[in-house]
């Protein structure tokens, strides 16, 4: 027996039900999925960051060096770790020495602010609050913090390896990543991709300018004030800066802490060596290097780092803004000049590229 004309449109309602209520469960798997394994994707972004360094000094390498670019990148890797191994050489146990000299002034600073805020010593009252802590509480959480460090390192070891793998063959991990569009899609999201890499680079190199200016003036400001251990509160205040505008004062925490066991004048004057090196960062330094970086609204940008740390936790504010700024990218290209069809330059792109991406204007 034959099916009515009503039946059988019922049968294809349920049908069409059916795929579109299973279509809405994969995407919801789908998300958390993503959610759950939202650290490693974070680890897998700082491997790009790095493969983006290597990427750019084994280009520059090339460019002004001559290097075949088939040993650029293994020349630019050698180049960093000698580096790092140089410095460490170099100023690793008088960095060492002077951590741990700030490390043992931090309590003494936090009584000599709680006494100038009237509220006595501080780490006393650290003291009592452990004391009624069990000990084996305290156990657990001395371990939690070696696990914590032990992973770190684990972390980032894994985030540098990752890093040279992707500069090895880039194209190939961004071909292997186009290829889950459609194929009418892959021009699109290769474009974006291009443009996602060059904001990045051009931030990156801007950032650890920026970072090394922030440190050098630092360390000779603290010295020529008198603080102690000037070259690690230098180290501390640059390596901060890579957090945008929430890094700097992060990191003069400490030189401001210490600077109170010296005296007001002390604190005075550190106070100004920040600001000053500060202003010279942003009114100066970022000036020269952001030329053609990108150029994000500072409201949107601070936005965007404390919703990564408050979201992904301290690996999101360190990874905050260079994810912000992948977001403005796509944003741009994708959505306002592709979707909406309104001209708009995108952070990465030559003035050419943009003129020859952007829509026509209205007749």
């Amino acid at each position: 027996m034959n099916d009515s004309p009503s039946s059988q449109q019922m049968r294809v309602s349920d049908n069409e039900f059916i795929r579109k209520a299973l279509i809405l469960i994969g995407l919801v798997v789908f998300v958390l999925v993503l959610w759950q394994l939202a650290n490693v994707l974070l680890l897998a972004f700082g491997a790009i960051l790095v493969a983006l360094v290597l990427h750019a000094l084994g280009d520059a390498l090339t460019r002004y060096l001559r290097v075949p670019p088939r040993f650029s990148l293994a020349v630019a890797s050698i180049l960093v770790f000698a580096l790092f191994i140089g410095l460490a050489w170099l100023f690793g146990s008088n960095i060492r020495a002077q951590m741990n000299s700030v490390a043992e002034q931090l309590p003494i600073a936090l009584d000599a602010f709680g006494r100038k805020l009237g509220i006595g010593p501080i780490s006393e009252s650290l003291s009592e609050l452990l004391s009624h802590i069990p000990s084996s509480g305290i156990a657990q959480r001395i371990a939690g913090i070696g696990g914590v460090l032990i992973g770190g390192v684990t972390d980032a070891v894994l985030v540098v390896i990752s890093g040279v793998y992707i500069a090895a063959a880039p194209r190939l991990y961004v071909k292997g990543f186009v290829q889950l569009f459609p194929i009418s899609q892959h021009e699109r999201i290769a474009s974006a991709l291009d443009a996602c890499g060059q904001a990045l680079r051009l931030w990156l190199a801007a950032q650890l300018m920026s970072m090394a200016a922030v440190g050098i003036l630092s360390t000779f400001a603290f010295w020529l004030i008198g603080l102690p251990s000037p070259h690690a509160l230098g180290l501390i205040l640059g390596l901060m800066d890579f957090i945008p505008f929430l890094g700097p004062v992060l990191g003069a925490l400490p030189a401001v802490l210490i600077s109170f066991t010296l005296g007001s004048d002390t604190v005075v004057w550190t106070l100004i060596a920040v600001v000053i090196v500060q202003q010279i960062e942003g009114n100066l330094i970022l000036p020269m290097v952001q030329r053609k970086m990108v150029s994000i609204p500072p409201a949107l940008a601070m936005f965007g780092i404390v919703i990564g740390g408050v979201v992904f936790g301290t690996l999101g504010l360190m990874l905050g803004f260079p994810l912000l700024v992948v977001c403005f990218v796509l944003v741009k290209k994708l959505y306002v000049r592709e979707v909406l069809g309104e001209p708009t330059s995108v952070p990465g792109e030559s003035k050419e590229e943009a003129a020859h991406a952007s829509p026509p204007p209205p007749a």
